[in-house]
């Protein structure tokens, strides 16, 4: 009986208003989110993790990722049919494609929705992503063909800024002023998905482009569902009402699904690397030698192996592995021993107790006491504030919490990760605040100076230099890196090699088919 209630709770959420079609009369792509509800569908707002395969589908940047590939070197012409830059990596100039139309009739992309999306992705009044656009000297239309973008200073991995992602995605001037609101939920782009109709807390439902410049899409459209309940969405999944399925980083639900006939388990990149932030300003946090002594109680490897290795690695330095300047850093060995004389040489030889406020969202929350029960063997005593995850997200940018367990991708690029998350531009609570949870101060200059070195080499050993004395001044104690897992039926094909997404989720193209 438990068990049909739940079917029927699946089933009654993708059995909704939203239902596209039938599957009789067109190809429909019935794909299951983990998630309640859409954070936001403005490309220049969405930052939740259920958000941007959405914006993936239905805009494009000037360039843009090779369906599948997270690689920098990957880059190709999107929006823009070429581009080139000055010697000195200033200026940027952009030949726009002809004849790219927008979504529901909003007519021709030209240089003046470049020039306003990209403005508008570096205002903080419209954008979440306006601080990476800090060095963004003008944007300007030279004819409506032409964008030509200069800067104050060298960028590192600039064209990520006018990629498909984030602040990237271009949208249409004329619908955002005609649409005012309404663009929040019904924004309008230029891919080969374009937003039909959102329900809160149902779902999405998007239909082919049929003007994408690169062709009608073969799938006709996309019921994008909001199931929170990893029972129900399996169920749903496995019943054949759901196509591609956002999975669990788990490898008990790995290893189980790829067992079911038909299924196909996508475990890809880029991983969200999983730190635990501990705020200086508070004590006992204030000494070294107490953050050196968690950083010796944590075992990493002992993490990743419990959440499992088809879906886990232990970490190498602060930021994400194959990021552009990456490092394997001399992280803290896991050492008990050493973590309790340290504890009882600043004065706690009976241990400490830390305060942390925590998400109740079960892959965070189970982390989190993996993390605690280490401490614990050290006489670190971690108690655990639980919240629901927005109350979370709100309490930890109040610097309320003498640590935050926090788990993050950004764009490739050492220099956009270790300025977000280290800082002192980024300290919360500050005018300029993002994720500098810390209160990191101590690799500054070297962000700095990488950021608008010239030459590759010095570059990445500005990085390696940040990296390492971040690690050794325990701003951040790195965890593990959790992959992003998908599993969907073999009727459905991505038609190319899908290694990884920036946007956290399959892209799904014109080329994509659905038997």
């Amino acid at each position: 009986m438990k068990r049909f209630h739940i079917l029927a709770a699946a089933l009654c959420c993708m059995a909704s208003p939203l239902a596209l079609g039938t599957a009789q009369a067109e190809k429909i792509l019935n794909v299951g989110m983990a998630a309640a509800d859409v954070g936001a569908l403005d490309p220049h707002r969405a930052v939740s993790t259920q958000d941007k395969p959405v914006m993936n589908w239905v805009f494009n940047g000037l360039v843009r990722f090779k369906p599948g590939s997270v690689a920098i070197d990957g880059l190709e012409p999107d929006l823009a049919d070429s581009f080139r830059r000055s010697p000195d990596k200033l200026t940027w100039t952009f030949a726009l494609r002809h004849g790219v139309q927008f979504q529901r009739g909003f007519g021709e992309m030209t240089a003046e929705d470049v020039v306003f999306s990209l403005k508008r992705a570096a205002d903080k009044d419209s954008s979440s992503f306006a601080a990476d656009y800090a060095n963004v000297d003008s944007i300007t239309a030279l004819d409506p063909y032409t964008v030509q973008i200069k800067l104050k200073q060298v960028v590192p991995g600039f064209l990520g800024l006018v990629a498909n992602y984030q602040g990237g995605n271009i949208v249409s001037k004329k619908a955002v002023e005609q649409l005012g609101e309404q663009f929040r939920t019904m924004p309008v782009g230029t891919g080969p998905f374009e937003i039909k109709e959102y329900q809160p807390n149902q779902g999405i439902v998007l239909v082919a482009h049929a003007g994408y410049f690169r062709g009608k899409p073969k799938i006709d459209g996309i019921n994008f569902k909001f199931i929170p309940s990893d029972a129900s969405r399996d169920l749903a999944f496995s019943s054949g009402e759901l196509d591609l399925l956002y999975g669990r980083q788990d490898q008990k639900w790995v290893e189980r699904t790829k067992e079911a006939p038909g299924t196909v388990v996508d475990v890809i990149r880029p991983a969200e690397l999983a730190e635990l932030s501990l705020n200086q300003t508070k004590k006992p946090l204030d000494d070294l030698r107490v953050r050196q002594a968690v950083a010796y109680a944590i075992d990493r490897a002992g993490i990743a192996q419990f959440k499992g290795a088809a879906t886990a690695e232990p970490a190498t330095s602060v930021v994400p592995a194959g990021y552009l300047g990456t490092i394997d850093a001399k992280l803290f060995p896991h050492d008990v021993t050493r973590a309790k004389a340290l504890l009882a040489e600043a004065g706690y030889p009976n241990g400490i107790t830390i305060t942390v406020i925590q998400t109740s969202l079960p892959t965070m929350l189970n982390s989190m006491q993996i993390v605690q029960a280490q401490l614990k063997q050290a006489g670190i005593n971690l108690e655990l504030q639980v919240v629901d995850h927005a109350t979370f997200h709100a309490q930890i940018r109040k610097d309320l919490s003498m640590a935050v367990y926090y788990s993050a991708a950004r764009f490739p690029v050492d220099d956009i990760y270790m300025t977000q998350f280290f800082h002192s531009r980024s300290t919360v609570m500050t005018p300029t605040a993002a994720t500098n949870f810390s209160h990191c101060a101590v690799a500054d200059k070297e962000i700095d100076a990488a950021r608008v070195e010239p030459e590759d080499a010095k570059q990445q050993a500005l990085w390696a230099t940040a990296q390492q004395k971040i690690v050794d001044d325990v701003c951040a104690v790195p965890l593990f890196e959790q992959l992003q897992v998908w599993a969907h039926h073999t009727k459905l094909h991505f038609n190319y090699d899908l290694k990884g997404s920036l946007n956290l989720g399959p892209t799904i193209t014109e080329a994509s088919t659905l038997d």
